[in-house]
């Protein structure tokens, strides 16, 4: 009876022994940092940019699907970047489709860095390049690109390149001046301030 009882606490012990180093053994990093705008605070890996959600006037209330990107969200894929005169925004750039394309303000150029990752890539799709892409009215020493989950993303004037799923037609800009930190971009890589 008493060695029935002793092999019971030896066994219990161990289970919560391996229960103990299971709960305290993480070897991933991450890095706490706060929402500009909000006081959620977004974990991210350390070596992921940090990512922000985007704000109820950021987000499509219906967003086209597109292709995955292993569960963080949407992207679009281009051949071709073109400058073209859009009324009420000037001269823009857009895809091989003709699509509009942007750049986000929380986004860095100088080193490209994206920032909008996860929900965010639902309505602004990262703009995704195999190859050579080729050009039209864009100067082709401001292309570039930046890794994203082991694909690479267009940049123009450092800045990551994305597309506006509410944009549904070549030639739409409906994603200008979007919670005021999307842009349609221009062809020497600046944001276009206008609005139509």
């Amino acid at each position: 009876m008493i060695q029935r009882r002793i092999v019971l606490l030896s066994a219990a012990g161990l289970a919560s022994a391996f229960l103990l180093a299971a709960c305290g053994s993480s070897t991933e990093k991450a890095s706490t940092a706060t929402n500009p705008g909000s006081a959620v605070p977004v974990t991210t890996a350390a070596s992921e940019p940090v990512t922000s959600a985007p704000t109820a006037s950021e987000t499509a209330t219906s967003a086209p699907a597109g292709s995955g990107d292993s569960g963080s969200g949407h992207m679009a894929t281009t051949t071709m970047v073109t400058a073209q005169a859009v009324k009420g925004v000037g001269s823009v750039v857009t895809d091989d489709k003709g699509m509009t394309l942007y750049r986000y303000d929380r986004d860095q150029a100088t080193p490209s860095k994206w920032t909008c990752a996860g929900e965010c890539t639902k309505t602004w799709m990262p703009v995704i390049v195999q190859d050579s892409v080729q050009t039209k009215g864009v100067e082709k020493s401001l292309l570039g690109t930046v890794h994203r989950n082991g694909m690479k993303q267009l940049t123009l004037g450092g800045w990551p390149l994305y597309r506006y799923t509410g944009d549904t037609q070549a030639g739409q800009t409906n994603g200008q001046a979007k919670g005021n930190l999307w842009y349609a971009v221009t062809p020497s890589g600046t944001k276009s301030t206008l609005t139509g």
